[in-house]
């Protein structure tokens, strides 16, 4: 009895050194997207450009991620706040590169000429995000878009954003 106890105590550690060993690579809890993004209206052939930040998580593995993301827009006459919720579906192409195609509605905040206006949009996109490294700390990605406004006048616009990816583990 005197022997077992130090060696039960012995193969504990063991197990225990081993199972932190063999831990899995653990996903982030959020992505942040920072970058850049433009839009040409296919109505009236304008440009605009702008920042944009996002925050995205992935709720059910290999199944959805929720993307959450706001891009400003300032012009000499008006300003335009883009604030959409995206549902992706992701794929792994490699263990460096991501492939999604996502939808989802946008609240659009538009001042122009001192008047404003809310309105609802649809957006569809697909998201390409390439990671340098096998850890996935930094990354960039490209998305490029369509959205359908469903106020006045009907705009349509399609777009592309890209920048910096940062998980927060």
């Amino acid at each position: 009895m005197k022997t077992t106890k130090p060696i039960l105590l012995a193969l504990l550690f063991l197990c225990v050194g081993n199972a932190f060993a063999q831990s899995a690579e653990k996903e982030p809890v959020a992505i942040v997207e920072l970058g850049g993004a433009t839009n040409w209206s296919i109505i009236d052939g304008r440009w605009t450009f702008g920042p944009t930040v996002a925050v995205e998580i992935t709720p059910i593995e290999n199944w959805l991620e929720l993307e959450a993301g706001v891009t400003p827009i300032f012009t000499r006459h008006s300003t335009e706040w883009d604030t959409d919720l995206l549902f992706k579906k992701p794929w792994t192409l490699s263990k460096k590169a991501e492939f999604m195609v996502g939808l989802g509605p946008q609240w659009v905040h538009a001042t122009k000429s001192g008047i404003t206006t809310n309105s609802v949009s649809g957006e569809a996109v697909l998201d390409f995000m390439f990671w340098p490294s096998k850890k996935h700390r930094f990354g960039w990605y490209l998305e490029p878009g369509y959205e359908y406004n469903f106020g006045r006048g009907h705009e349509q616009s399609l777009g592309i954003s890209g920048g910096l990816l940062i998980a927060i583990p």
